[in-house]
C-alpha cells in the first residue's frame, strides 16, 4: 500500500504524535508499505530515511501566516488570508495524495493547531481529492471539549471540529478519548476505532540488531513464558530434563519458549551424539517450534551461530525465567547473573547455592519431576504482578504487536467496515 502521514510537524521535532509517527512508519516500511511523510517542518530523522519525505511549510502549526490568522480567530474574526491559506494547503496536498492509497492524518481533524489545513481536508474530501482518509486522535481541542474548562467556541472553522465525516475512518487512542471524541462528533462511540499507542521494546531493552532479529524469527513476544538456559550444551546441563518441563508447560496450556544459547562443548568427546539426542527428543517431543537452540542459527541467520556475553545480557533482559537443572556444576555463574538481571531462577543444588542461599532462588530438588517444576513457574507466573503486566505489555502493547493485529488490517482494508461505511 502507498501510504501517507500528514501533521503539523514530523520527527526529530520533539512531541508525543512525532514519536508515534516515527513508530508507524517503521512498521509500515518493514512490512513492505511505502511511507510518504506531510508535514510542516522536521522530517530529517534517520528514522524516516526510507520514507518520502515532503514538507510543506504552511502544514506548520508555526508558520507566520497560520499565527497570525490564529492570532485573528482568538478575535472573533476569520481573516481573507484564512482562504488564502486554505487554497494554498490544497494545491500543495493534491499531487501528492493523488498518488496515495491511504492517508493517516494525526490529529489535525480533532485539534485547532492549523485550521486552514483542516478546512482544506474537508474541502479536498468534498471534491473526491483525498485517498481513503484515517483521522487518528491523539488529542481533543480544548475550544470544543467541554470537559476541557476553557470557552467552547462556534461557526466556521471551530465547527469542523465537531464534524463528523462518513468518508473518514476515525482512530482513538484508548476507550476514554474515544468516548469523547463520540460526543463531541455526535456518533455512537463504536464508530471509532480504538488502536492504542505502543512501546518499542528494542529500544526500552538496549537490544542489538542481533537479539532483535532472535526475538522476531522466533516469536518470543508472543510467548506466554519465555525460559532461558545460558549454558553450553553438555549432559552435565540436563538440558532433556528442561525439554520436559516445557512439555508440562505446554499441558498447562502455556505457550513457553525455552532458548539455549550455547554451542555443543568443544572439549567434550560425546558432544555430537549428545547434540544429535537433543535434536531427535525435541522432534518426538513436538517441540521443534519451542525449543530454540540458538546454535542452530535461523533463516536469515545461519547456524552454526554463536554469540557473545553482550547478546547472551541481552536474552537475560529478554526472558521471564532462567532454568538450571543441571545435573553437577562447579559453581553456577548463571545463578548470579539471572539474579542480577532480576529474573526468577529455578535450579538444582548448584555450588552457588552455598554462597547465597536456597531461599533466594527456587530449588528444583533430587528426583523431581518435571511436571512439578512446571506447576511452580506456573504459579510464579500467575502470582507475580510485575510479570503478569510485562506478558500483557509484550503480547498486546509492543509496536510490532498493535501493528499486525489493528494498524495493517485497517490500512489493508481487512476489517470489517463499520456501520457508518455500509
Amino acid at each position: 500500500m502507498r501510504v501517507t502521514i500528514l501533521h503539523y510537524t514530523a520527527p526529530p521535532v520533539v512531541g508525543g504524535v512525532e514519536t508515534v509517527i516515527a513508530y508507524h512508519a517503521r512498521e509500515l516500511m518493514d512490512n513492505d508499505h511505502s511511507v510518504t511523510i506531510l508535514a510542516g517542518r522536521g522530517g530529517d530523522d534517520a528514522r524516516l530515511a526510507n520514507a518520502n519525505v515532503v514538507i510543506f511549510p504552511e502544514l506548520d502549526s508555526q508558520h507566520p501566516d497560520n499565527l497570525q490568522i490564529a492570532q485573528r480567530l482568538e478575535q472573533g474574526m476569520v481573516p481573507p488570508e484564512f482562504h488564502m491559506l486554505q487554497t494554498r494547503i490544497v494545491e500543495s496536498l493534491a499531487s501528492h495524495c493523488a498518488h496515495s492509497d491511504v492517508m493517516i492524518a494525526h490529529n489535525v481533524f480533532n485539534f485547532h493547531f492549523n485550521l486552514p489545513l483542516l478546512a482544506a481536508l474537508h474541502q479536498m474530501i468534498d471534491r473526491g481529492m483525498l485517498p481513503r482518509v484515517i483521522a487518528w486522535c491523539h488529542d481533543i481541542s480544548r475550544y470544543v471539549n467541554p470537559m476541557s474548562g476553557a470557552e467552547l467556541r462556534f461557526g466556521f472553522p471551530w465547527d469542523l471540529l465537531r464534524t463528523y465525516r462518513r468518508e473518514v475512518t476515525y482512530v482513538a487512542v484508548s476507550p476514554q478519548r474515544q468516548r469523547t471524541l463520540a460526543g463531541i462528533l455526535g456518533c455512537p462511540p463504536e464508530w471509532i476505532r480504538v488502536i492504542p499507542n505502543g512501546v518499542d521494546a528494542k529500544t526500552l531493552w538496549s537490544l542489538s540488531g542481533l537479539t532483535w532479529r532472535l526475538v522476531g524469527e522466533h516469536d518470543l513476544l508472543e510467548a506466554d513464558l519465555i525460559v532461558l538456559m545460558p549454558i553450553r550444551i553438555t549432559r552435565a546441563k540436563n538440558i532433556e530434563y528442561a525439554l520436559q518441563v516445557i512439555v508440562a508447560l505446554k499441558a498447562l496450556d502455556l505457550r513457553p519458549k525455552l532458548v539455549v544459547t550455547g554451542p555443543p562443548d568443544p572439549h567434550s568427546p560425546d558432544s555430537q551424539s549428545y547434540w544429535n539426542e537433543l535434536l531427535a527428543l525435541r522432534h518426538e517431543l513436538g517441540l521443534d517450534q519451542d525449543v530454540i537452540f540458538i546454535y542452530e542459527g535461523t533463516s536469515h541467520l545461519p547456524g552454526p551461530l554463536m554469540i557473545d556475553a553482550p547478546v547472551v545480557a541481552e536474552l537475560y533482559r529478554v526472558c521471564d525465567v532462567v532454568l538450571m537443572p543441571s545435573l553437577r556444576e562447579g559453581f553456577g555463574i548463571p545463578i548470579l547473573e539471572g539474579g542480577l538481571a532480576g529474573k526468577p531462577v529455578f535450579c538444582t543444588a548448584v555450588p552457588v547455592l552455598e554462597e547465597i542461599g536456597t531461599e533466594s532462588v527456587y530449588r528444583i530438588e533430587t528426583g523431581e519431576p518435571p511436571d512439578h517444576v512446571a506447576a511452580r513457574i506456573q504459579a510464579w507466573a500467575q502470582q507475580d504482578t510485575t510479570h503478569r503486566l510485562r506478558l500483557r505489555v509484550r503480547q498486546e502493547f509492543t509496536w510490532p504487536a498493535i501493528f499486525g493485529s489493528a494498524i495493517e488490517p485497517l490500512i489493508t482494508h481487512r476489517l470489517e467496515r463499520m456501520e457508518q461505511e455500509l
